[in-house]
């Protein structure tokens, strides 16, 4: 057992291992394949920060979708999940089942719909700020979805509702039960929830390659593609690039792995 378990691990982690050798060689030693640690880590991390792609300025952008939308997801999804999970309505089941079969769509078939919804925000709504070309488009998509319902929805299935009875009989709000009650006592699911959410807003590239069109406006995964579709593409730079990208999706998958295992283990259980 112990033997695959770390023939796994290997296969595992050598890709990142080989990631960051990478970023340490010239573009010429990288396609030949060098498994050994160079001294050119300087060189290609000043051709990123000097390179006329502004990934500075990609990094900021993308920094920003992350945060706004992390936060953003973390008010209404688990909003919406402590609804489905804590009140009756004769509608609750069959609405949730609606989120439910929405994930069966896949985002290619939503990608026109999309385009001419947002490309009418600011023309005929006059909602400059999720219009095209701007990061409300990229952070409003994302902010309730379906997966974050659910799951917030499953985790809330284990919250005690005697606390909330308890509450209600003190005279406590409803807004002041999910503030103060129930967000403090679902921490590891938020941990959880924050760590899939920051991480796939940061590798999102599919719709910011749709919707954001401007330079100034791109994210990392877009300077990244672009770094590798030139002619003479160069490598060791690319990989640098990569390695920086990974960091701050590593730190907080690091600092929150005990919440993330424990808040996922809750909604198996839930």
């Amino acid at each position: 057992m112990y033997l695959f378990l770390t023939i796994a691990a290997f296969v595992s982690v050598f890709p990142l291992l080989w990631m960051i050798i990478a970023s340490t060689n010239k573009s010429v030693d990288v396609t030949k394949g060098t498994l050994i640690p160079g001294s050119y880590f300087m060189e290609n991390l000043n051709a990123v920060l000097t390179s006329n792609l502004r990934y500075t300025n990609a990094f900021k952008n993308s920094l920003f979708v992350a945060v706004v939308t992390t936060v953003l997801a973390m008010l209404i999804s688990s909003a919406a999940g402590y609804a489905f999970g804590i009140y009756k309505s004769k509608f609750k089941n069959m609405t949730f089942n609606i989120i439910l079969l929405s994930m069966m769509v896949p985002f290619a078939a939503l990608m026109v719909p999309l385009f001419r919804l947002f490309s009418k925000f600011s023309s005929v709504l006059g909602l400059n700020w999720i219009a095209l070309n701007t990061h409300g488009s990229v952070i409003v998509i994302s902010v309730a979805t379906a997966f974050l319902i659910f799951f917030f929805r499953q985790n809330t299935a284990m919250f005690p509702h005697d606390l909330i009875e308890a509450a209600r009989l003190d005279g406590l709000s409803e807004y002041g039960i999910f503030f103060r009650i129930y967000m403090p006592s679902m921490k590891s699911t938020y941990a959880a929830a924050i760590v899939v959410t920051f991480m796939s807003s940061w590798n999102n590239y599919l719709w910011p390659l749709i919707a954001l069109q401007s330079e100034e406006k791109r994210t990392l995964p877009l300077i990244i593609s672009a770094m590798g579709s030139s002619y003479t593409p160069d490598y060791g730079m690319i990989m640098t690039a990569i390695v920086i990208s990974t960091i701050p999706t590593a730190l907080i998958f690091f600092f929150m792995q005990k919440q993330f295992v424990a808040g996922m283990t809750g909604s198996v259980k839930g």
